[in-house]
């Protein structure tokens, strides 16, 4: 598989890493929406408001996961270019371990104070019980949740992002098809109200990792859960420390970006609840092409990593360039349909004409701004791929932090609503500049040695 994946055009291997990705991201995303619509529909909006108050706890610790998925993504990206795969199940045995341990944790801290922590959050008194009922489950599934999203990460570091998407189709089915089942009560299961989406997603999430395991151990995969790889299921201390060094920064980016996310949100409602409206149906339309741009970032990251690791440097270039121009392609040809149909997309979500208008101006001055997004977060993925990552995130967390949220706040007084979309396109273009500046002057003129 190696051998394959240096033999390729470097576009024919990218597009073959993203297509399944980009899928998997639509299908999560699809997945959420219509739990939401089953809970709101059949137990009503008090249901799908508790539901929701536990989301950013889930979040925390996913974003955690993620993190380490990524430090170990790129370690196993190394050794598989280096074709050492007793290195590979080493480093994933260790990652996916620590996960467990973080889920197991989480559960028991979790079922212990999540009604402090759901107060804490501002959760309404009316839904309280209904919320804590719910965190309580969800917090006990949550260690299957978190090795289920941190083993399909890992199979993507020896460029297996088929198998996820195939796993991803297996618990979605399963958790959409039992969801309605539990809250009802049909086939004589028991009606368990809202804990049902949390349950369903346990047997979903179950259902996936047995048939993930039988695919890969049919296959003869690297990772397939064989003897091997429980032996090496172990906290090897030095393994954990080199996944932690290039995994946290990226866990705490995600988690100041979702609260700057919190903060923006905060500033839109103080415009009243049409343009919380419009906010979240741009939302909706701008995740759909910032997905595929990230896709196109880790892809780059992989790509590298398998390349630092056979000793290929000189495709590092190569690779940086053709995520560039995939970027254009791809993301610049969903940025224009989204120009194109913009009024009948967000008719999708609004009903009333002055909302989807108002949105409509809104998704305009910010939507092509996502193509400067995708090029950064391409030159940070490849710079991640040589384990530099604490300077590109602090990029990023800066020029969030200092510079998108006072240029919301600024932007706002000066132009009313519209400013705080204006604030997305310079927070973009400063993370584009600085590193662009950090990787040319910088970056390009380090020793680059592999991790493992």
């Amino acid at each position: 598989m190696q051998s394959a994946t240096f033999a390729k055009p470097l576009w024919q291997t990218y597009l073959l890493f993203l297509a399944p990705m980009v899928l998997s991201n639509f299908l999560q995303s699809m997945s959420g929406t219509v739990n939401s619509i089953y809970i709101g529909q059949m137990l009503g909006t008090q249901a799908l408001a508790a539901v929701s108050g536990m989301f950013p706890v889930v979040f925390f610790f996913i974003a955690l996961v993620i993190g380490l998925g990524a430090g170990a993504g790129v370690l196993i990206g190394q050794a598989w270019g280096a074709r050492e795969t007793h290195m590979v199940k080493a480093i994933a045995g260790a990652t996916l371990l620590l996960g467990v341990l973080i889920g197991l944790v989480a559960a028991v801290l979790g079922t212990l104070f999540a009604r402090q922590a759901l107060t804490g959050l501002g959760t309404p008194m009316d839904v309280l019980d209904d919320a804590v009922d719910y965190a309580h489950v969800m917090l006990w599934i949550l260690p299957s949740l978190l090795v289920f999203v941190l083993f399909t990460q890992l199979l993507r570091g020896v460029s297996d992002t088929l198998s996820p998407l195939l796993a991803l189709i297996v618990s979605t089915a399963v958790g959409l098809a039992l969801t309605p089942a539990l809250i009802r009560g049909w086939l004589g299961l028991p009606p368990l109200g809202i804990q049902s989406a949390a349950y369903a997603g346990l047997a979903g999430n179950l259902s996936a990792m047995a048939w993930l395991a039988w695919r890969l151990i049919r296959k003869g995969h690297p990772l397939a859960p064989d003897r091997e790889f429980f032996a090496a299921l172990r906290l090897d201390r030095v393994i954990l420390g080199k996944v932690l060094r290039i995994g946290l920064p990226t866990g705490v980016q995600m988690i100041v970006l979702s609260l700057s996310e919190l903060v923006i949100l905060a500033l839109v409602n103080q415009h009243g609840s049409q343009a919380t409206a419009a906010y979240g149906a741009v939302t909706q339309i701008v995740n759909y092409v910032q997905f595929p741009a990230l896709s196109i970032a880790i892809t780059a990251s992989i790509l590298g990593a398998q390349a630092i690791g056979a000793g290929h440097l000189q495709r590092m270039g190569p690779i940086l360039r053709t995520g560039l121009l995939i970027n254009v392609c791809l993301t610049g040809g969903l940025i224009v349909l989204g120009y194109l149909l913009s009024h009948w997309l967000l008719g999708l979500f609004l009903t009333e004409d002055s909302t989807r208008a108002m949105a409509e101006h809104l998704l305009h001055i910010m939507l092509w701004s996502l193509l400067v997004f995708g090029f950064q977060a391409i030159i940070g993925g490849i710079m991640r791929a040589s384990g530099t990552v604490l300077v590109p995130v602090v990029i990023s967390i800066i020029c969030v932090v200092g510079v998108q949220l006072p240029a919301a706040y600024w932007l706002d007084g000066q132009f009313g609503l519209q400013g705080v979309w204006m604030a997305f396109p310079v927070a973009y273009l400063g993370m584009l500049i600085l590193q662009t500046l950090y990787y040319k002057l910088v970056w390009k003129h380090q020793k680059i040695e592999r991790l493992v």
